[in-house]
């Protein structure tokens, strides 16, 4: 066994093409991972195999080669771009004498970095906890059997080892509970915008596609943005004005990316939530890049795998002011938006975005007079305010006649609000 040092970010990157097709870009993607986790590459080492080998998951004879790179570099850190089994984990560090971190690890490990809110740290220590609970090894001296003192109570007792594992439930048990409380919170902040009527659209995408620049420019919200792969992680909420008599609630959630680890989607099951949940969906695509389309397959499969995938979306293309393309919108045969392409960063095309985005969630809309008495002056300052109001008559008798127009859900919570009766419009 050898002792694992506690620092050191100068790594060597390994990458095995087992696809031929993606496997240049799998690398890049893996490359950028590692620089976003703060490790400083030292060479990258790549390989080409069928299918993986049992014991080293790189075959023996690449796993030789990285052992005399790793020792002529001085490396801290091996990163492998594959979701290694616990044995091939701990072969490859027993061969190599330094640590070595799987893409499942690097993702992880990325995400205890960006974490900033107490749901978030919660959710990635819960997601690392499940993925060490699979890694425990004997890497203590002090593995005998403990012993009790008492006559009758000496035989074996627990390993280092289980004591270890029992340990991990324990911590993973306590994290669930405390999840399951914050996750209570969310549930309630959506029963209340349900209960409102405000609905929520959610902001997914592929990581560093622009979803939190696209969400600064839509809100003013100030969310941290950075060129770079989870630059933001944890889950923000902010009010979405779209006029007309429209406003929503905004969501900008995790980025996805491919094979993102099953214990994360798992942990982040609350934010996620937000998603699953959301009236409509905003799948953010950064325009000029060449894989795109795996990446929205890549989106798409995510959400799948938490039940967002009937959710409606629009698929919205950003950054064309790096690709030269105008701001337009591609509409199905609903005549609703589909597709858009915009700039986030410069702001042309997002007057298109608003109005696709109020034009689906306006749903039905309703249309006619509204006869108002004298004293229910507030509910006629309250269709002016929301921009409801077509046409006026004064009746005479201090009443009011509206002609207005305006989505139903807002029509209904005015009409409980005030007291008003739905059928009190007509035609």
């Amino acid at each position: 066994m050898f002792e694992r040092p506690k620092s050191g970010e100068r790594a060597v990157l390994v990458h095995l093409n087992l696809n031929p097709a993606t496997g240049d870009a799998l690398l890049a993607e893996f490359t950028e991972l590692a620089r976003a986790a703060g490790a400083e590459v030292l060479e990258t080492i790549s390989g080409n195999r069928r299918v993986p080998e049992a014991r080293y998951f790189i075959g023996e004879g690449k796993a030789a080669e990285v052992a005399e790179r790793v020792k002529a570099l001085g490396a801290d850190l091996v990163l492998v771009n594959h979701a290694l089994s616990p044995s091939q984990e701990r072969n490859l560090e027993k061969l190599l004498s330094c640590r070595v971190l799987d893409r499942t690890g690097l993702i992880l490990d990325i995400f205890a970095q960006r974490a900033r809110t107490f749901e978030g740290k919660l959710q990635v220590e819960l997601a690392q906890h499940r993925h060490i609970a699979t890694r425990l090894v004997r890497g203590w001296t002090h593995l005998e059997r403990q012993r009790g003192g008492s006559i009758g109570l000496r035989g074996p007792g627990e390993t280092q080892l289980e004591i270890d594992r029992r340990l991990v439930d324990k911590r993973i048990q306590q994290l669930e509970k405390r999840l399951d409380r914050v996750g209570d919170q969310r549930e309630q902040g959506r029963r209340t915008r349900q209960r409102h009527d405000v609905p929520t659209v959610s902001v997914v995408g592929y990581t560093n596609a622009g979803k939190s620049t696209l969400f600064n420019s839509l809100t003013g919200a100030g969310v941290f943005v950075a060129d770079q792969l989870f630059a933001t992680l944890d889950a923000t909420l902010r009010r979405l004005d779209l006029g007309d008599a429209n406003h929503a609630v905004l969501a900008d959630t995790v980025g996805f990316v491919r094979e993102l680890p099953h214990d994360l989607v798992a942990a982040f099951r609350s934010t996620l939530q937000e998603t699953n949940e959301a009236a409509l969906l905003l799948h953010v695509v950064d325009a000029g890049d060449p894989e795109r389309d795996v990446y929205i397959e890549t989106v798409n499969s995510v959400l799948h795998e938490i039940g967002a995938e009937n959710v409606p979306q629009i698929e919205v293309f950003n950054k064309i002011d790096l690709t030269g393309q105008p701001a337009a919108a591609e509409r199905g045969a609903d005549g609703e938006v589909r597709r858009l392409w915009l700039s986030a960063r410069t702001g042309e095309g997002l007057d298109l975005l608003r109005a696709a985005i109020s034009s689906r969630l306006r749903g039905d809309t309703v249309r006619g007079w509204l006869k108002l008495g004298p004293m229910q002056a507030r509910a006629r300052a309250a269709l002016f305010d929301l921009g409801a109001v077509r046409n006026e008559r004064d009746e005479g008798d201090g009443g009011f006649l509206l002609e207005v127009e305006l989505p139903r859900r807002e029509y209904q919570r005015l009409c409980r609000r005030e007291g008003l009766e739905p059928s009190a419009l007509t035609a």
